[in-house]
């Protein structure tokens, strides 16, 4: 099993941006260092909710400064972005790093975003879909094309050229049914930030799971989970710091995505966050919903954690991990109090996991 780091960039503590991009980035650095497998940075724009805005010149830094820690921009928000330069940027990356880049490819979900880019969530899907492609094989290849109803590009050779690429490097965030249709069609292994009862998400797991069987031959990779991490030996300071930042962190997400807008409700393939709508005003509102968002993150005491990851093992079957320790404001301390003591109590234990290598018969 591999566990790695995933960088939020949310800046509610009040300092400048520039020293908390500096602080945030130099964690991933840290990272190796404690052991982690791979270092992950999401692509957000223009809000305290998360700021970085280009993962590939987060992650160059952090290449120049390791060795061996992987490295995943999780995700370039397809639809935001030139397919021709994602291949580009992932090709430079790699070449710094050695072989170390990981492609992880995303939806988006904003309207915010959207409307600065000059793009509709309508089209997301289309878009996506489009551009995911012009990027595998842009990677695989060394030569992007398209004519696509988005995409025009003639055939472009990528310099510097890039090497090794297969689908075993390639992710793609998958939050809703037709996300994890065309991940299972593509032959790409899935990442799901938890959000929520998994109970709810198993559906589509279990669909993804069988699709990719039906699609490949194989069994699907292990699926990655994002987690809003939070451990302590205190027991008393987890009850303490879930109130204080997990609630400031939800109603950063609440906000950035508009969960109590009904926009959600005529998007099906924005389903995940009609649900969340839904979650947040049976509770009374976002003020309260986190209780409900929480209990689908990895929460408590070393002990109590790994015990809630053997639970959720056991619901939703083999995956791996990316853990956020740093949301809501938290001081710096303690965001590295909770990585090294999560390294030393808990990854061991994780990384000891082997996943079942069933083997699909040949049809």
């Amino acid at each position: 099993m591999e566990v790695g780091v995933h960088m939020g960039y949310q800046n509610l503590s009040g300092e400048s941006d520039m020293e908390f991009f500096r602080r945030e980035t130099q964690l991933m650095v840290e990272a190796e260092a404690m052991g982690f497998d791979f270092a992950a940075c999401v692509e957000h724009h223009f809000t305290d909710y998360a700021a970085c805005p280009d993962p590939a010149v987060a992650l160059s830094y952090v290449a120049a400064r390791t060795s061996k820690i992987k490295l995943m921009p999780a995700a370039f928000i397809l639809p935001w972005n030139d397919p021709l330069r994602i291949v580009e940027k992932m090709s430079m990356l790699d070449s710094l790093s050695e072989g170390r880049a990981v492609l992880g490819m995303g939806r988006g979900a904003a309207r915010r975003e959207f409307r600065s880019f000059g793009r509709e969530l309508a089209d997301s899907r289309e878009i996506y879909d489009e551009a995911a492609i012009i990027i595998m094989e842009g990677l695989k290849t060394g030569i992007v094309q398209a004519d696509t109803k988005w995409f025009q590009i003639p055939e472009t050779i990528i310099r510097p050229r890039p090497e090794n690429w297969d689908n075993d490097r390639m992710v793609m965030v998958a939050m809703s049914g037709g996300s994890v249709n065309v991940a299972a069609e593509y032959g790409l292994k899935t990442l799901r930030f938890s959000q929520g009862d998994w109970a709810k998400a198993l559906p589509e797991i279990d669909g993804y799971r069988e699709d990719f069987r039906k699609a490949h031959g194989r069994k699907a990779p292990p699926f990655i989970i994002s987690d809003f991490m939070l451990t302590f030996e205190d027991p008393k300071k987890v009850v303490e710091y879930t109130d204080k930042y997990f609630g400031a962190q939800f109603q950063q997400v609440a906000e950035h995505y508009e969960f109590m807008s009904p926009h959600f409700k005529e998007l099906p393939s924005y389903s995940t966050y009609a649900y969340m709508g839904d979650a947040a005003k049976a509770a009374g509102g976002t003020h309260n919903a986190y209780k409900d968002y929480i209990g689908g993150n990895l929460i408590g005491t070393p002990e109590e954690l790994y015990e809630k990851h053997l639970q959720r093992k056991e619901m939703v079957g083999d995956y791996e991990i990316i853990a956020n320790f740093s949301y809501g404001g938290m001081p710096y301390e303690d965001i590295y109090e909770q990585m090294k003591l999560f390294a030393d109590k808990i990854m061991p234990k994780l990384k000891a996991e082997t996943f079942d290598d069933e083997e699909v018969p040949a049809e």
